[in-house]
């Protein structure tokens, strides 16, 4: 590979008034519906092939303004051996280009960029392109990228860049049915040498012969079929029944695929749609193996959308490494937790939406070192890969929080904290916020923090919120000074839960109504102050029933609790708290 798709940027285009997207040579697009990732795959398509397919809707709407201008600027990079930006291109690479087409960057380095822009004409839509000199920056000084303008007209497309669409629909028995499918290309372009085509043309009559020879039904059929001659006055005619394709160049028309033995037909849309990406590779290798053969270039683009589509958890989990595998590079977008877990970071945009706001996060390698990347990998994205689809993700120490504050959100909201897309995540201690913290961050995920409050605690929570990029406090929500969750229900006016919750656990232990009465006189007998630490060394189970009592309780819920929620009510439901 020694050129890559390096950059998108995008105005006036469906949902985006103005984004950039960089690419890897595989890059996983991440985001919850309706944020943009497909919106990117068609822009793609805009730019890269010869036909588009535009209408009014596609035009970004926002503010009560409708731009009447789609703009989408594209940049292509020499890529060296190591998979760095070179400063040239190499000699294959600059032939197909030509010299009038090679720019340069802000860096000194050659590019190939041009730029699309769609605009209606006499109700009509009409797309020029135009060739880029120089690759500015995407914003400086108070001037936007698409402020530029460019002069040279020259329209985008190479033999030796094809760019091929995905979409999620994809279905192998459909490819089987059309011609201008990848595999009714492929069959068509059937080649073979003038004897192998005797050779085999011999045998499939042979075939046809003995099978008709076989049956008395075939045989009385092409029998009584012969009498045609006789009733067309033509005898120099004749009638042949083939039960199979009697021409090399009618085999595709008869092409059956089958799989553990039964047709695709029987077969359920997971199978059959992951059959039509092997198919695209295959077309692919067919196409490589032919520019090899002529030493040209081949560099193939693939937007592909969720290839994840009818399968299975662990299918998933082995189709990341597989489409890496397939020539060209390749733009995937994606709603599986799996796939994107098994992306390299540096592999990974989340597409987020903020009311008429679209950003772009990644992580940004050189930011880190190696450890604390293995720790954003290990602790974070392969334990909780659906954190890439959070809208807002709350991060806690304890079991009692883990089981109390999705249900309490969702007595706040009045929705199951699923249907608001908040996502609740213990870390497993006090001092592991960071890796959880600089994930978020990067992929520009909103989070908070809920924490106990002893001085220890308080001290090294906020010493890790100084250590990330936005260094914000106001991320956390402390219990009261000195509490952790636990005594902060036992201390600020819901005792009475907390003894319920106790009671009900120890009941539950005894064996007969005998055995409950007496339970009952001891558990009357406790103290009001002995039952943090009783439920202190209970955590586990008492961090679901507390947290039903006080889904029941006629009382507000607890003020710290309310400070959290309101925080998230603020990104949910901007404009309500505007």
């Amino acid at each position: 590979m020694s050129i890559r798709l390096q950059s998108i940027r995008i105005k006036g285009f469906r949902g985006f008034k103005n984004i950039e997207v960089d690419f890897e040579n595989a890059t996983v697009l991440v985001g919850t519906n309706n944020s943009g990732k497909t919106s990117i795959l068609k822009a793609l398509q805009l730019a890269l092939t010869n036909t588009h397919f535009i209408s009014n809707d596609d035009f970004c709407y926002m503010d009560d303004e409708i731009d009447d201008t789609i703009i989408i600027d594209i940049l292509f990079v020499p890529i060296s051996p190591d998979d760095t930006v070179s400063s040239e291109f190499t000699d294959d690479w600059a032939d197909v280009f030509k010299t009038d087409r090679i720019g340069i960057s802000s860096e000194g380095n050659q590019i190939m960029a041009f730029r699309t822009i769609i605009k209606e004409h006499n109700k009509a839509f009409r797309k020029k392109q135009y060739y880029i000199d120089q690759w500015e920056e995407y914003f400086d000084d108070g001037v936007h990228w698409f402020d530029h303008q460019y002069e040279s007209e020259l329209s985008f497309y190479f033999d030796e860049i094809p760019f091929f669409y995905l979409d999620a629909n994809r279905d192998i028995l459909d490819d089987i049915k059309s011609k201008s499918s990848y595999l009714g290309r492929i069959l068509s372009s059937l080649e073979f040498t003038p004897a192998d085509k005797i050779k085999i043309e011999r045998l499939i009559s042979e075939l046809n012969d003995a099978t008709i020879g076989s049956s008395d039904i075939l045989s009385n059929l092409q029998e009584t079929l012969e009498e045609l001659d006789t009733a067309m006055d033509n005898p120099n005619n004749s009638v042949q029944l083939t039960p199979f394709t009697k021409k090399v160049r009618d085999l595709n028309k008869g092409i059956r695929i089958n799989y553990s033995e039964f047709s695709m037909d029987y077969h359920g849309m997971g199978t059959r749609s992951w059959s039509s990406m092997l198919v695209l590779k295959s077309f692919l290798n067919l196409n490589q193996n032919f520019y090899l053969d002529n030493d040209k270039p081949y560099f193939p683009i693939l937007a592909i959308e969720e290839p994840e589509s009818h399968l299975h958890p662990n299918a998933q989990k082995k189709l990341y490494s597989q489409i890496k595998n397939i020539t060209g590079q390749k733009v995937i977008s994606t709603h599986s937790n799996y796939i994107a877990s098994n992306a390299e970071l540096k592999e990974v945009r989340s597409i987020t939406k903020r009311g008429e706001n679209t950003k772009v996060g990644k992580v940004i390698i050189d930011d880190f070192d190696s450890e604390q990347l293995r720790q954003i990998q290990r602790q974070v994205i392969n334990t909780r890969g659906e954190l890439y689809f959070s809208k807002v993700v709350v991060l806690f120490e304890g079991e009692t929080e883990e089981q109390a504050l999705p249900i309490l959100v969702s007595k706040y909201f009045g929705f199951d904290y699923v249907e608001l897309g908040v996502n609740f995540v213990g870390v497993g201690g006090y001092t592991k916020y960071l890796p959880f913290i600089r994930f978020c961050e990067s992929f520009n995920i909103e989070y908070f923090i809920f924490s106990d409050n002893e001085p220890d605690v308080n001290t090294d929570v906020l010493r890790q919120i100084s250590n990330s990029k936005r260094n914000d406090p106001t991320k956390v929500t402390f219990v009261t000074a000195g509490n952790d969750f636990e005594k902060e229900l036992c201390t600020t006016g819901y005792l009475d839960e907390v003894k319920l919750a106790y009671h009900k656990i120890e009941l539950e232990k005894c064996s007969n109504d005998q055995h409950r009465a007496a339970k009952q006189i001891q558990l009357n007998n406790i103290a009001d102050t002995d039952y943090y630490d009783l439920i202190t060394n209970m955590k586990t189970q008492f961090a679901p029933i507390i947290a039903d009592q006080l889904l029941i309780s006629e009382k507000v819920l607890p003020s710290k609790v309310i400070e959290l929620f309101n925080k998230i009510n603020l990104i949910l439901n901007p404009a309500t708290n505007a």
